[in-house]
């Protein structure tokens, strides 16, 4: 049978100092090249589209590409490692730029304007407008800041009295993955050599009782499934639950006592047939 694997330990996010002011920053500066390379690209198709009906402006649309490729890519590659993954990005922030300094090249060479060469001009326009690549390009750069990861002390286990059997349910049915879990034992009373009684309660506020496997309990206290019950507390709500543990010894009276236990040894033959409590009244002493 397969194991079932313990759970994951709990983390938490140490941010370090000015973190959020750094990751709010370059928000805004990712918004800014965003809108930058949108209207980079709407520059680019209207220049290239301009430049199917005439070629008396291809130099400055090329000038303009050019620096603008250039000096984004000088910006892309300051300060960064060199590799193969600083080449890539290279290649694709140099793509779109490239690709439309083709386009208006091949507009200026063939007169006229020209399906394939209109068709050219909406594959480019789409394709930089929905792959980005540039984009993809500076992400690939500049991946969003490290942050230290902190592991979480799991809470410890709440005992609402200081009965050793509340501490042992605390230890070992209440903890997360045991049979109750955020639950407290309280109100324990023995009722018999191996038997007691105590109320179940919630340790979270306005949540009930969860339901506890009595074979889960019957495993851990070494107990018969069918010596626990657990049941509603009477007046009370689903936040206490009302368990019993093993079998409570008979009520017994004075008059059954003696029979068994203390007549067949020290009085054989006697009946018990009334009890008196309180002390015997003192008799009054003579004149």
């Amino acid at each position: 049978m397969a194991k079932t694997p313990s759970p994951l330990a709990a983390v938490e996010v140490a941010l370090p100092e000015g973190w959020l002011a750094l990751h709010r920053a370059r928000l805004r500066v990712a918004v800014a090249q965003s809108m930058t390379g949108r209207l980079a690209t709407l520059a680019g198709a209207a220049a290239a589209g301009v430049g199917l009906f005439t070629g008396d402006y291809t130099g400055a649309s090329l000038l303009a590409d050019a620096a603008l490729t250039l000096a984004g890519l000088g910006t892309l590659r300051v300060w960064k490692p060199e590799g193969h993954q600083r080449a890539t990005a290279s290649v694709l922030y140099l793509m779109p730029g490239a690709s439309l300094a083709a386009l208006l090249v091949a507009e200026r060479i063939v007169p006229g304007i020209h399906w394939g060469e209109a068709a050219a001009l909406a594959v480019w326009t789409v394709g930089t407008w929905v792959t980005r690549p540039a984009e993809v390009a500076r992400r690939m750069l500049a991946p969003p800041p490290s942050y230290a990861l902190a592991p979480v002390e799991e809470p410890k286990p709440q005992v609402v009295c200081d009965h050793p059997v509340a501490g042992w349910w605390a230890h070992n049915v209440a903890v997360e993955g045991g049979a109750g879990p955020r639950t407290a034992l309280n109100h324990i009373e023995r009722t018999g050599e191996q038997a007691m009684r105590a109320i179940i309660c919630s340790t979270v506020p306005g949540q009930p009782v969860p339901d506890i496997s009595k074979k889960r309990l019957s495993a851990l206290m070494n107990v018969p499934e069918n010596d626990i019950t657990i049941g509603p507390v009477p007046g009370c709500g689903s936040a206490y639950q009302f368990i019993t543990v093993g079998q409570p010894d008979e009520d017994r009276t004075p008059a059954t006592v003696w029979a068994d236990k203390i007549a067949p040894k020290a009085m054989p033959g006697t009946v018990l047939t009334s009890v008196r409590s309180g002390r015997p009244p003192v008799p009054d002493e003579e004149d």
